[in-house]
Parts: structure tokens; sequence; C-alpha cells
């Protein structure tokens, strides 16, 4: 008789077997694909090399400074090396960007043009505040009415209707300045006048002008202007002008005749040969008594506009602008706080409200009293003799 044979148990045998090689089938294919994927990385870490490897081998640009650029195409160049040259042009080049002053790049063979440089600014002058757009506007400046007049008339108006200047036959107001005591709205009024027109705003502190090495500051100078009307239209806010803008006298110190020479190119800049173009220069002092004559004559800063510390109807229409944003209980009065901070600025002013803020705080409430405006009006404006102007209203 044939011997028996267990069919189910081969089958089955034979179903584990498959299952195995169907799972070792998945895994060289996954192990397939990443192979694949690392080939593919190192061809482009190889090609990243090549790339570089050329760039190494490549010999270096001269830079250079376009002096000229003649009918037929080629410029003449200042190159860094020293002699100005008259070379050719690469085609991709827009000959349109070839302007005087323009940095260029040079071939060391033929010191033909290869590429157009961006132009150089100091990192001081590429940190400078630039504000595309202020948000302040003058509804947020209270007390400075025939102000705010008078510098829409001599900034917001040449640049935003320069054709009624040229009806007339005048030529529109350069700059104004700005004196008073601190804290009195200068810089916010400035920006004011950047958002009416809708003007980049640079802000820049005079004493930032004033370098150790000579010619450091008259470059800066240079460039900062240069930065205004790479963004035009532009407002040039220079605060505390006297930093580098004081008397000029015979001194000896050689920190004193940087600071001269900074203030020549200021000068310069101000009622220079070359068009400003749509810049509008404001500059601001607490000390107009120690500026240099020169720099206050017209042409250069054509009016003077006093900012002073706000009287009783202006501290009352600042403390509304504050307070429009805050909860404040109905028995605070803004006619009477305008008369308990007799003296005050607008940035006292400011400090008052948020410091009154800060005591309910600190009681746990959220609604301002008169009581916290007291005591922050106490705490702000301390008055000789031990005592405060808060008392008296008690």
């Amino acid at each position: 008789m044939a011997e028996n044979i267990d069919y189910k148990d081969d089958g089955s045998t034979l179903l584990l077997q498959m299952k195995k090689l169907e799972q070792r089938t998945f895994e060289l294919e996954a192990e397939r694909r990443d192979w694949f994927f690392e080939r593919d990385r190192l061809q482009r870490e190889i090609q990243a090399l090549r790339t570089e490897i050329e760039k190494l081998t490549v010999p270096p640009y001269i830079e250079g400074n376009i002096t000229d650029v003649l009918e037929d195409g080629r410029a003449v160049v200042k190159s860094s090396t020293g002699p100005s040259l008259i070379v050719n042009v690469l085609k991709d080049i827009d000959v349109n960007k070839l302007t005087p002053g323009k940095r260029v790049a040079l071939s060391q063979r033929n010191f033909a043009v290869l590429e157009v440089l961006p132009d150089l600014l100091d990192v001081y002058v590429k940190a400078m505040e630039v504000v595309e757009t202020p948000k302040i506007s003058y509804a947020d400046i209270g007390g400075l009415k025939d102000q705010i007049r008078d510098i829409k008339e001599l900034v917001e108006l040449p640049l935003l209707r320069p054709q009624l200047f040229e009806k007339v036959g005048i030529d529109p107001p350069k700059g104004v300045l700005l004196q008073g005591p601190p804290g009195c709205g200068k810089t916010l009024l400035a920006k004011a006048v950047a958002n009416g027109t809708r003007a980049t705003f640079i802000k820049v502190v005079a004493s930032e002008l004033v370098q150790k090495y000579i010619g450091e500051g008259a470059r800066m100078v240079r460039e900062l202007f240069q930065l205004a009307r790479s963004k035009a239209p532009s407002i040039v806010f220079i605060d505390e002008i006297d930093a580098v803008g004081g008397r000029r006298g015979d001194f000896s110190v050689s920190g004193e005749r940087e600071v001269q020479r900074t203030l020549l190119q200021l000068l310069s800049e101000l009622d220079g040969f070359e068009a400003r173009g749509d810049v509008k220069i404001i500059g601001a002092t607490n000390r107009i008594d120690l500026l240099d004559p020169a720099l206050l004559r017209p042409g250069r800063f054509d009016r003077v506009i006093e900012i002073p510390a706000p009287d009783v109807k202006g501290r009352e229409a600042i403390f509304k602008i504050h307070m429009s944003h805050m909860n404040v209980s109905k028995e605070v009065s803004t006619k009477d706080l305008a008369s308990m901070t007799d003296g005050a600025t607008g940035a006292e002013i400011k400090a008052i409200c948020t410091e009154a803020g800060l005591f309910a705080i600190r009681n746990d409430r959220d609604v301002i009293t008169k009581s916290d405006f007291n005591k922050a009006i106490d705490k702000m404006l301390k008055r000789e003799g031990g005592k405060s102007a808060a008392s008296t209203y008690l």
C-alpha cells in the first residue's frame, strides 16, 4: 500500500515560506529606495562641491567705481588699484544702471565690467531706525495746534503737492528745526509728518555720527543721506543735533576737530550741489543757543519751530488722548488733572497715566480712579517743600 502524505501540512509550510519571501522582497525594495535617495543626495553634494571648486578657481574681481559711460557702451572706471581705465561692459548688464559713482566688479584679465555691486552702506547707518510708515498721527498729539500747522506747510505740503511751489515759482523748504524742552513732542511731531506723507522715517541721534577715526563721521553722514535718497520720499529726523552742530572754534583737540569735519559734511549735504530729491530734514534740539549759525541760516533749516511745554489746555488735550483707551472712572476730570500738573511735559503726562494704571493693578482693580491719578501725580511730579500738586486738590 502507498504511504499516506499529509498535503495539508506541506501546504501550510509552503505558504509560510512564501510570506517570508514576500517580506524579504519588501525589505529589499525599501533598502533599494534608500540607496537611490542616498545616491541622489551624494550627487547633489558632489555638484555643490564642484560649483564651490569652480568659484575658488576663478580669479578674484577688482572693485571699481564708474566715472562716466561713453556713447559706444564702454565705461570709464576708477579701479581700486589706482588708474582710471576705459573698459568694456558685459552685454547682460543694463547700461542705465551704470551711473557715476556706482560700484562695479572688474575682471582681472581685461578689467571688463562683470557685475554691478550694491551700494555700500555702513553697518551703523543700516542699524538706524527706519520706520516705513509710522503709526503716529496728528490726532495723537495734543497741545501743539500752531506747530502742527507750521510743519504741515513746511514739510508735508512740499511732499504731497510740489506743483503748488512750481506754479508760484519758489523752492520748497528743505528742512525745519524743532527746539524746546525734552518730552514735549518733537519726535512725535516728526513721526506724524511721516505718517501724513506716507514717507519713510529715518531717525538718527546726532551723537551716533561722532566717530573715533578721522573721516568716519563725515562718511556716515554721506551714507545716511544716500540711504534717505534710496528710500525717498523720506524724512530724516536728526535728534539732539547740537551734538555735532555746535559752534565752531579753534580747537586743538583731535576729537573736536573730527566733530567739525562731521558738521561740515552735514552742512554740505543740507545745502550742497546735489539735489536731495524728496528728502526732508527735521532737526531737534534742547539747546539752540549752542548751534553754529551756519546751520541755522535759511537754505538749510528754513524755519525754527518752538515746541514749548504744554499749557493747561494742551495738558487737558494730552490727558484726553492717553485716557481715550484707558478704563477710567467717571469721577476723573481731565480738566482737574491738567490744573494739577502745571509745568508737566507730554512725556510726563503719559508716565502719569501709566503709573495710575499700575496703582489700580496693585489694588486688584480694573478701573482707574481719581485717587490713582493723585498718587501718580505725587510720585511723578514731586514738588519742592514736601507739598505735592495733588494734595491741594484733594
